[in-house]
Formats: structure tokens, sequence, C-alpha cells
């Protein structure tokens, strides 16, 4: 069993050195990274051994220790009963014998992303980089690879940042649904065994102990421009562990001379001491803050089923749009399939998102707020798990970013006719501080070959183009003065 005083040990005396201390008032002096403010878009990947079953989704190895889950009736139908094969035994199944971080690499660049947060310990606690503290890892067994090392080394050298996302908090309680009848979670379980500890209880010193030792194991072998925290970290008994974590983190990274951030749900993290995040869902106004969202390609899981059920590569722009315009950015997740290749249909999302911000990119990134973030009558629902309530956006659907002396109009939905009216444009005078009063001296339309007609008015600046582009938003660049 590791002996983690040591490592603890040198957790405190770095927190002690630096120049952040493990409290929410010297932890409030963190400062988001400009890069990580400029990038706003960045992909996500869930892939481990929940991907060989690639049935239901990547909390597959809960699920099928509920006696009620279709997991559970799946597993026993294809697998057999839980006492001779558990969850621990799909690891010699996941070879990834066609994975190839490069090709991945290439893919992301092609999408347009300008970060990649692969999941480095999901929920299953199965480690996908080389660790000191578990055994159960991607080095010491299938598929016998640093995932994390090699996708790291591979983006970077096409400038892409790179983040690691640590779901380890869950584990406490994934597996307990294998205690209540007769399974392999059963067995003896100390520190270090794959499905510890198993417990529905709040958890102990032990356990949170392991928390911060292994999170910031990963911030010293892979040094991430992110780590990523899902949800479970809001619990209370995390709170002087995540004060621990984030003052050392923030104070490596300091040493190191780079950067860091943090992602966070709801109150885990003081307000300010890093970025909030939005699982499945986004804010419905601007906000003086950068926060995120994460969202995947498919609505019913995280990683790659037979099932998946995939969104629209056009909607995933419309909404990067929206929460670009409203100082946010987008980490939108894929999950490959347990060989190491990625599906065709996660592929043509990439790439045709890809293909829009190639034409349409200077309207989203290294851009920041205008006056006002938007214009129309849909209305995006806020929160949480809403990326399945339908947009129907309309021409009318304006978002607004600015850069380098332009102001950038993004239209939604193109118009039927080819006449548009940007009515924040309009014609007024300075008394009145709500609108625009400056001057409009041209307007284009990006991968447009035609220079739109426009003319000005009280109500709206008007255009007029032939340009279409399909289901996706088209974008004005309008020159101000």
């Amino acid at each position: 069993m590791y002996d983690m005083t040591p490592y603890l040990k040198k957790i405190d005396d770095v927190i002690k050195k630096g120049h952040y201390g493990d409290n929410w008032h010297s932890l409030s002096d963190y400062k988001v990274p400009e890069w990580y403010r400029q990038a706003k878009f960045g992909i996500f990947i869930h892939w481990g051994v929940f991907s060989v079953p690639a049935f239901g989704s990547e909390w597959y190895s809960r699920n099928m220790y509920e006696e009620d889950s279709n997991e559970y009736r799946h597993h026993i139908e294809k697998y057999g009963k839980h006492t001779k094969f558990g969850y621990k035994d799909f690891i010699p199944m996941f070879k990834a014998e066609k994975f190839d971080p490069n090709e991945w690499a290439e893919l992301f660049s092609a999408s347009g992303a300008k970060y990649v947060v692969p999941v480095a310990e999901h929920h299953d606690g199965f480690q996908m980089y080389k660790s000191e503290i578990s055994s159960w890892n991607s080095c010491e067994n299938e598929p016998f690879r640093d995932i994390l090392g090699e996708l790291k080394a591979c983006c970077g050298n096409l400038g892409m940042e790179v983040g690691a996302s640590s779901h380890r908090a869950e584990h406490w309680w994934f597996f307990d649904g294998g205690r209540k009848f007769d399974s392999d979670v059963k067995e003896p379980l100390q520190r270090g065994d794959l499905y510890w500890p198993a417990m529905s209880s709040d958890p102990t010193e032990e356990f949170l102990q392991d928390w911060l030792v292994r999170t910031c194991e990963i911030v010293d072998n892979y040094r991430p421009k992110i780590v990523y925290f899902d949800w479970w970290i809001e619990h209370g008994a995390f709170k002087p562990y995540l004060k621990k974590f984030a003052a050392y983190y923030y104070n490596r990274a300091h040493e190191w001379g780079t950067e860091a951030v943090i992602n966070y749900k709801h109150d885990a993290f003081i307000f300010g001491t890093a970025v909030t995040d939005v699982e499945r869902g986004q804010f419905a106004e601007r906000k003086p803050f950068f926060w995120q969202t994460d969202t995947a390609v498919a609505l019913n899981s995280w990683c790659y089923t037979e099932n998946n059920s995939y969104r629209k590569a056009e909607e995933i722009v419309c909404d990067l749009i929206d929460i670009v315009s409203k100082n946010g950015c987008l980490l939108l997740n894929i999950g490959p399939k347990a060989d190491g290749t990625i599906s065709g249909d996660d592929r043509d999302i990439l790439l045709n998102i890809g293909r829009w911000l190639k034409i349409n990119g200077e309207a989203i990134y290294g851009t920041n707020l205008w006056r006002r973030s938007e214009e129309g009558p849909t209305e995006i629902p806020e929160g949480q798990f809403t990326d399945s309530i339908k947009k129907n956006f309309t021409p009318q659907a304006i978002r607004f970013t600015t850069a380098n002396g332009y102001l950038y109009a993004s239209v939604l939905k193109h118009s039927e006719n080819g006449e548009y009216t940007i009515t924040a444009l309009g014609v007024s005078d300075a008394s009145c501080s709500d609108n625009f009063s400056g001057t409009v001296k041209g307007v284009t339309v990006l991968g447009g070959s035609e220079t739109p007609t426009w003319e000005r008015s009280a109500d709206g600046l008007h255009i007029r183009t032939d340009y279409k582009n399909g289901d996706y938003p088209i974008v004005f660049k309008i020159e101000i003065d």
C-alpha cells in the first residue's frame, strides 16, 4: 500500500513557501490566464474501461451493480454473474490497439480546438496515466500505455494546451451497489484496490488524503494547464482539501513559470478562486466573469455507446457563438471506442465545426465583449442539463463580439430572402446611452465573395446579401468608428 505521508508533507511544504495559502482569502488573488480567455473552444475526452461494454453510458461501471438497472440485466445476459465477471474483468479487454494520439491531435486541431482535456481518472478509479499510487492504471494494465502523457505530447506539438480531468471524488460511493448482493465488489477492500472504498457514508480522512495525493501527482507529473473537477467535490468534507489542492497547483504553476486553471461546478470553490463550469447547459445572459460550458456531441452519454444520440454540428456552433458572446468558452466532449478509434459521427461533427471556424474563427478566437451580447426573440434556457432543449433560432437571433477594432454580428439562422436587420446599430444620438451612436463604415460577410449592401435607419442596420451557409450561422464583419 502506498505511503502517502511523504507526499502530504511535500504538499504542505510547497504551500508554506508559495504565494498562495490554503485559504479562500489568499486564493482570491487568482487571475484567469489570458490564453484561456482567448481560446474559447476545447475538446473533452471520455475514454476508459467503460468504453469496452459501450452500453448505457460511462456510468456502466456503477449501474452494472444496480439491480434494477438495464446495465445490470445486460451484464448478466452478456457477461454472466457478477461473481464470475466483474467490472475489473473488462480491463484486459481494453486493448486500445488502434489508438493513435497523433491522429487524435490532428482531428482536434482540425476541429478548431485550442485546448484538450482528457479524463485522467473517471469515477471507476482506473487511471489513464502512469501512477505510483495505484497499480490500476493504463501503464500497468491494458492498454499498457500512458494515455494522458501521449496525448499531452501530441496535442502540444500542434499548439494546443492540454489539461486533465479528475472524477476521483465520486469513486467514494461509485461501487457501493456491489456490496448489496453477491459480487466481486465484496472482495476484501483496502486503499489501492480498484473498488475501494465503495461506501455510501461521508468520505473518510484516508480517502480525502488519497484524493489529494492522486490529484497532486497528476499536477507534478503532467503539468496540466487545466484541472477539471466533476460535481461531487462540492461535498463539505472536501473543502479543506480543495483549498490545499488549489494552493499547491497554483504555487507549482508559478514555480514552473506557467499558468493554471481549475474548473468546478456549483459552489465547490469560492467564487473568484477558480473558473465555474455549467454542465450540459449555459447562462442565459452575459456575465462579468469568465465561465465555461462542458457538453458532449452525444445527448445520452459522455462515452461511446452503440446507440449514441448525436447532436448536429450546426446546433453546437450556435451554442459556441452564444456562449462566447456571454463571456464563456465551450469544452465539447467526444467518446472514442475501446479500440482507440473515433467514430464517424464524432469525427464528422468535429470536422464540420472546424470548417465553420476556419472561415468564421475571427468572430470567436481572441474576441471580447461588446456593449451588448445579443438581440432577438429566442430565449436561452439557463442552467445545467438543458442542452437537449431545442432552440428555435430565427434570423433575428444575433450575437455580438469584438476584436481588432471590428464588431462581429453572428446571425444564428440565415434569412431566406437574404435581408437582415441589426437593431442595435440603428441610427441614434449620444443622448441615449443604451444605443450605438458611432459610425458604421463598412460591412462584409465572412466566407462570402460578394459585398453586402447596407443602410442605416432609426430602426437598425439593414443588410442584404445572397450568401448562405446551409443551416450554419453567418457572420457579418462590421467596421465601426
